[in-house]
């Protein structure tokens, strides 16, 4: 068992070095001093300097954070009707919903993104702003929905019933009582509605118009045109570092509701 146990710590130790050192590796060479990428030099910071005075980046930048939050908030709240939807009331087709909920989990994003492409052509919808949004959305719904179901499934429904019955109405309830009980979850839902959408290449890439830039498009671009360089490691990484705080956000408000 010993022998077998060493193994598999191993086995997991050699998995993790194969998924993240070309991470580690693109985060260290892009300090590197000159371009090489095979060869660290000198400790430097110029890379992040050309990429913070490119005006393109701080454009995309902004369009991802806003697109982010616009999908995040309207994500919420759909996701949480759906969510107290399915735990609290009973109907025709429930298990249908429910299987559906988690299609847009399942399937390739791929997949999703040339059917959501096809489906704007074919209702002549102009691809832009507008577009990238309601895919992300309806890639989003779904992660929102399970987080929230998860937390309303051990919800106890007295707390609600005992306001109601010191005459508070449904209104007061649920922003009094509801809405404060499942914070943790929303916070931990939005966070991860937020990283999704900022992080999307395909999804935005099949469905955004000419003009409009995410940063994980131009970050696209830059590989296509020039392959990998060290100005691409310090806007790969300054876009990773991003996402990473935003992702120890979540595990925080995570551990928050599972408490």
């Amino acid at each position: 068992m010993k022998v077998i146990r060493s193994f598999l710590k191993i086995f997991t130790v050699m998995v993790f070095l194969f998924l993240y050192s070309p991470i580690i590796a693109m985060v260290i060479f892009s300090f590197n001093e000159s371009k090489s990428l095979a060869v660290f030099t000198n400790f430097s910071l110029k890379w992040y300097e050309k990429v913070i005075a490119n005006p393109e980046v701080w454009r995309a930048l902004y369009n991802s954070f806003w697109v982010g939050a616009v999908v995040t908030i309207i994500s919420l709240i759909l996701g949480l009707m759906m969510a107290m939807a399915v735990t609290r009331y009973s109907f025709t087709g429930k298990t249908i919903l429910e299987s559906f909920i988690l299609i847009p989990i399942i399937i390739p994003e791929i997949a999703e993104a040339l059917s959501l492409m096809m489906m704007y052509i074919f209702l002549n919808i102009p691809l832009g702003p507008v577009t990238v949004i309601i895919g992300h959305i309806a890639f989003d719904i779904s992660f929102v929905t399970v987080v929230m179901r998860a937390r309303m499934v051990g919800y106890d429904k007295s707390i609600e019933e005992a306001a109601r019955t010191l005459g508070a109405n449904e209104l007061q309830t649920f922003f009094r009582i509801t809405l404060p009980t499942l914070y943790p979850a929303i916070l931990a839902a939005g966070l991860l509605a937020f990283t999704l959408s900022f992080d999307d290449l395909i999804k935005t890439l099949f469905t955004t118009g000419p003009g409009f830039k995410t940063l994980p498009l131009v970050i696209w671009s830059y590989a296509a045109r020039g392959g990998v360089s060290p100005e691409l490691n310090s806007l790969s990484s300054f876009a990773l570092s991003i996402s990473f705080l935003f992702a120890i956000f979540r595990l925080r408000a995570e551990r928050r509701m599972g408490r």
